[in-house]
């Protein structure tokens, strides 16, 4: 009996292609078509929005969620207050407006912290996600923020024109944010922080 014919065209590696997908049950002859640059970042560019969009939905979300609890919240401490809320930039923001609210800011805003770290949790226990919602009441954070933009901008300064590092007082981290915000905008200078919570602070430092 004689061997099997071996065929004759050899394919080498070079010439060998990888074999196209399986075509769509409804299209015997579908085909598979790369796309163009110009295509690819059409892709891109929807993805993005698509991204963004649900990103934006998600802040919304996490705000109709904070207020909803802090509403209760209010109810069951008898105290009144508005709720305002909004997004700011990669954060859902509430605010409590109105009333009398200073015992739900504690000294430094130490109630505030806490209130803000609770309503994070009732947030993430609806979403499912991590929350960075920012919380205010009273308009202490706002009053708060400009106090330390007008602390970080005058360090900021002072070591530009010394070269001498300068110690700020400890901060929690939304302070700290803000101070270090500040002190990237001064030329000359830079910031770091140091220290474990709740004794972490801000030091400025002359530029290298």
């Amino acid at each position: 009996m004689s061997a099997p014919q071996q065929p004759t065209d050899l394919v080498t590696d070079e010439d060998a292609q990888p074999p196209l997908p399986d075509a769509d049950e409804s299209s015997d002859d579908a085909l598979v078509e790369p796309l163009d640059e110009a295509d690819e970042a059409d892709e891109a560019d929807e993805e993005d929005e698509d991204d963004d969009a649900s990103g934006d939905d998600l802040l919304v979300r996490e705000g109709d969620v904070a207020g909803d609890y802090l509403e209760r919240l209010l109810d069951i401490l008898d105290k009144d207050g508005d709720i305002d809320l909004d997004v700011e930039g990669d954060r859902a923001s509430v605010a409590i407006v109105g009333g009398r609210l200073t015992d739900l800011i504690g000294q430094d805003g130490a109630t505030l912290e806490a209130l803000q770290e609770l309503t994070r949790l009732a947030v993430a226990q609806s979403t499912g996600v991590r929350s960075r919602l920012m919380l205010d009441i009273g308009g202490f954070r706002a009053k708060r923020r400009a106090d330390l933009t007008t602390l970080g901008g005058e360090a900021a300064r002072r070591v530009a024109a010394s070269r001498q590092p300068e110690r700020l007082a400890p901060m929690n981290p939304f302070e700290r944010k803000v101070v270090h915000d500040v002190i990237a905008s001064v030329a000359g200078v830079r910031s770091e922080s140091e220290g474990e919570e709740p004794n972490r602070r801000v030091v400025v430092l002359p530029e290298k």
